[in-house]
């Protein structure tokens, strides 16, 4: 006993402590352990959760702080005064310029320090600031609105099958105006320079308009079509700077025509003009003849103007290199207007009773305009009644209706002029 490789009694101490005490601490000192280990799981779990919880609150706390600053920013804005729409009407230097507010008020005004160096001339359009009147941008890619709402249109649907009796204007309209448009290099090649514009004189509704848009769609070029009133503006440069943003806008959108409406109400001729409107017409019409002028280079624009007063007309438009084609556009003879009958008719279900012949007899002095009215009056009336093919008596009952109408527009004018 006490001797090395001798067995211990069962009930010998272990380090002075009973074995089967010794046995029971090792079974709890194993279950400790696996307590601890399990605890250690749990908390690494924990500390995982607490970390995954940690990057998603940092995302938050970045979103909410750009959001933040969206606001500030918005804030900012809301809080800073609007700004005053103007156009520069002269230019003193390099700081100072006389603008004309968009309700007409004048202003002499500086130019903002900050602002980058931009050559600012007369028609200019800048935003001021409200407080110190300084100009503080210069809008030289917006255009007016009365501009920006003018007839574009990108391609125009009308063709020339759409226009009855007008052969002979339509051969002139392609030499002036498509064949320049389709093959440039040909004039080039002949050494002779294409003409600029073609100016359309007739009564109203004679298709001048649908001229313009047939042509347009032949060249693939954009249609832009104004009226000539609506260049017309009372305040100084107003209107000269509306001719000069339409014809920015057409060169943006080459090839382009051009197309001006009742060109009379700004190209009449020249007189000693008494009111300041007057002037500001005339000061509009130099600035049509100046840009006619200046866009000689730029082949692919192109300008049709339309009026039924060419009498009324400056000489300085009609002179070659300007208008270098005039068109006229009479009321349809009897052979137009059974073009035009056998146009808006052909597809309209007609009685065997109704006679072309008699109808072009009862439509003569009618315009184009108003012989497609006739053939929308009949039309109707069939359609009101039930019937299926329109009567003889739809379209004399449509010759009255529109003959009517033209009476009433003609009293209509003579009370207006007269």
């Amino acid at each position: 006993m006490g001797e090395s490789g001798t067995e211990r009694p069962p009930d010998e101490d272990v380090d002075g402590i009973p074995r089967s005490d010794a046995i029971d601490m090792a079974d709890f000192s194993g279950i400790q352990l696996k307590e601890v280990d399990r605890q250690v799981r749990d908390l690494r779990d924990f500390a995982q959760g607490l970390l995954t919880d940690k990057i998603y609150l940092e995302n938050e706390i970045g979103q909410l702080k750009k959001r933040s600053s969206r606001l500030e920013e918005e804030l900012r804005h809301l809080r800073s005064p609007p700004f005053i729409i103007g156009n520069v009407q002269d230019v003193l230097d390099d700081e100072r310029a006389i603008v004309r507010s968009s309700n007409g008020t004048v202003f002499l005004v500086s130019r903002n320090r900050r602002l980058p160096e931009v050559d600012l001339r007369p028609g200019t359009r800048v935003a001021l600031n409200q407080d110190s009147l300084s100009i503080i941008d210069v809008l030289t890619d917006a255009h007016d609105p009365l501009v920006a709402a003018a007839e574009i249109i990108d391609a125009p649907s009308v063709v020339y099958d759409d226009l009855g009796g007008l052969d002979e204007q339509i051969e002139r309209l392609k030499e002036a105006i498509e064949l320049p448009l389709l093959q440039p290099e040909s004039f080039v090649a002949f050494g002779i320079t294409p003409p600029k514009g073609v100016l359309l004189c007739g009564p109203p509704g004679t298709g001048k308009t649908m001229l313009a848009k047939a042509v347009a769609n032949q060249t693939k070029a954009t249609f832009l079509g104004m009226v000539g009133s609506e260049l017309a503006q009372k305040y100084i440069g107003e209107g000269g700077r509306l001719v000069r943003e339409l014809f920015d806008l057409a060169r943006q959108r080459s090839p382009a025509i051009i197309f001006i409406d009742e060109i009379d109400a700004i190209g009449a001729k020249r007189l000693d003009a008494a009111t300041s409107g007057d002037r500001e017409v005339q000061r509009t019409l130099m600035q049509l003849l100046a840009e006619m002028d200046g866009f000689s280079e730029v082949r692919d624009v192109k300008i049709i103007a339309a009026t039924n007063r060419p009498e009324l007309l400056d000489e300085a438009l009609l002179r070659p290199g300007r208008f270098d084609r005039i068109i006229e556009i009479p009321l349809p003879d009897e052979e137009g207007r059974k073009a035009i009958l056998n146009l808006h008719l052909g597809v309209m279900p007609l009685e065997r009773g109704v006679k072309i012949k008699s109808l072009i007899e009862a439509t003569d002095g009618f315009s184009g305009a108003e012989i497609k009215a006739l053939s929308l009056e009949a039309g109707i009336r069939a359609i009101k009644d039930g019937r299926k093919k329109v009567s003889t008596e739809d379209m004399s009952h449509a010759v009255e209706i529109v003959k009517k109408n033209r009476n009433k527009s003609l009293d209509s004018d003579q009370i207006h002029y007269g």
